[in-house]
């Protein structure tokens, strides 16, 4: 019996009853990563040994008559810049080629208690800034839907490892839609959860506001059960709250939604959106209604602005956050710099990318002197706003159904001379982390050419468990076919 494309919860229900081995199953995705990832190119670094060994430590421990933790001998591939101790941790930039992480992040050690195995880590857009993937410094990923086409981004490389059957399970990073658009992109499931809910501890900052880990999976109840293990709090994380109970992760799907109110913004539906994503994910909303949820539209009028005031607070996060990475104190060091100030502007010359030296001069720029009112500050105050419409939204109604992008996976090269144009990939996605709500994408549907649509779910903060239950009913009605 081959153990591809099973569910993580299957895999870790066959391992813990004798199905099969936890070697058996890092065998069998191992085995496919070498046959497939040639041509998708998902993984920046194959932890074959590591995964083997932590396998065989779980076969051991079933074979002691020991308890098995709630993953056990499941695969899971890990975004590039989450630390796993002794595994090198690049964020796709050359500056931090060679870096090995000296600690497990917390979701790290969370999924090592729970008997999970680490297959990987994928590929990313650089320090996670983009929503393509092409950004990374080493090679582009390629989506296994169509492989002329983009996996999505930042998180491109965890999307395209589950789309592909390289892992049933992977973690990625949302800073602005960057867990929840490739998801979308690759036909799988991506979840935001609620800011706070999941420690970022170990964590590479890009944004640290707006920064969240969260799963990528190929089903909701997989997505449920991966933040039962790494939700919770971190008290060496002071932005890890104590107001999570991981445990509610796991609510089960209703029968119907009778009772459920479900919102509809109407600034979400918008010119230019793709009119087979907006079928798709109106055929979805009717999906709800046919199961007793009651639908009405909604405003959520201060979205127009998010775009313009995630590209002021969040490069203006990064623009700090990144200072540390100057050749002295953090990442790789210019040869050949005569003086202290040779030395940081080779360094960061030559080891960021185009794409994190824009944000980091437009965030440095929003920072400046003069301009800190004007730009950050006006920013913090409109995010405010946006805020306060989720609010005023969730007093009315339990979910709002958006569209999760714009458009489905787009050709290589498409975008990237007009970040602009880039930028608008995550319009749907950025309200959510301006306003730190729970949200989640799944897949709703297939364009005429075969590429995957998705429905994005919105939920209150810490409803994550309401968000998963109702992702887990949509996707039992509206079961969504995978790549063999």
């Amino acid at each position: 019996m081959t153990t591809i494309g099973l569910s993580a919860a299957d895999i870790a229900a066959g391992v813990s009853g004798g199905a099969f081995s936890a070697e058996d199953v890092a065998r069998e995705h191992l085995a496919r990563i070498k046959e497939k990832d040639a041509g998708i190119r998902a993984f920046v670094t194959v932890l074959e040994e590591q995964a083997l060994a932590q396998a065989r430590a779980v076969d051991a421990k079933k074979k002691r008559g020991e308890k098995l933790g709630a993953l056990c001998g499941v695969p899971v591939a890990v975004k590039d810049n989450i630390l796993i101790e002794g595994v090198e941790t690049t964020c796709s930039s050359k500056i931090l080629k060679g870096y090995v992480a000296p600690y497990d992040a917390d979701v790290i050690a969370r999924l090592r208690k729970a008997d999970a195995v680490f297959i990987g880590k994928t590929n990313l857009d650089e320090f996670a800034m983009g929503s393509s993937t092409e950004n990374s410094a080493f090679f582009k990923t390629a989506n296994p839907w169509n492989k002329d086409c983009v996996p999505g981004g930042s998180s491109g490389g965890s999307a395209a490892a589950v789309a592909a059957g390289f892992a049933p399970l992977a973690l990625g990073s949302d800073t602005g839609g960057s867990i929840r658009q490739p998801a979308a992109l690759c036909g799988a499931v991506g979840l935001k959860p609620t800011y706070g809910a999941v420690s970022r501890r170990g964590l590479i900052a890009f944004a640290s506001s707006l920064d969240q880990i969260g799963p990528i999976t190929r089903t909701a109840a997989d997505a449920a059960l991966a933040l039962s293990v790494i939700g919770g709090h971190d008290p060496l994380d002071s932005t890890s709250s104590p107001e999570f109970d991981a445990g509610k992760a796991l609510e089960p799907a209703p029968k119907s939604f009778v009772g459920l109110r479900v919102g509809i913004p109407k600034e979400y539906f918008i010119k230019g959106i793709d009119p087979e994503v907006e079928k798709a994910v109106r055929e979805a909303i009717a999906v709800f209604e046919k199961l007793g949820a009651k639908t009405s539209e909604v405003s959520l009028p201060h979205s127009q602005y998010a775009i313009s005031t995630y590209y002021l607070i969040a490069p203006s996060e990064a623009s700090s956050n990144l200072a540390r990475f100057d050749g002295i104190r953090y990442g790789r060091r210019a040869a050949e710099a005569a003086t202290l100030e040779e030395v940081y502007e080779r360094s960061r010359g030559e080891g960021f990318g185009p794409e994190v030296k824009r944000r980091i001069m437009l965030g440095t720029y929003a920072l400046s002197s003069g301009y800190y009112d004007a730009y950050y500050a006006k920013a913090q105050r409109v995010r405010t706003l946006i805020k306060q419409d989720f609010e005023k939204a969730f007093a009315s109604v339990d979910l709002l159904l958006t569209p999760t992008a714009p458009s489905p996976a787009f050709k290589f090269g498409e975008k990237t001379k007009d970040p602009l144009s880039m930028y608008l990939s995550d319009v749907f996605t950025i309200p959510s982390n301006l306003a730190g709500n729970a949200s989640i994408s799944v897949p709703c549907g297939l364009t005429r050419s075969g590429l995957p649509i998705g429905l994005q779910i919105i939920a209150d903060q810490f409803q994550d468990g309401r968000l998963l239950a109702a992702a887990a009913a949509f996707e039992r009605e509206r079961p969504f076919p995978r790549l063999s």
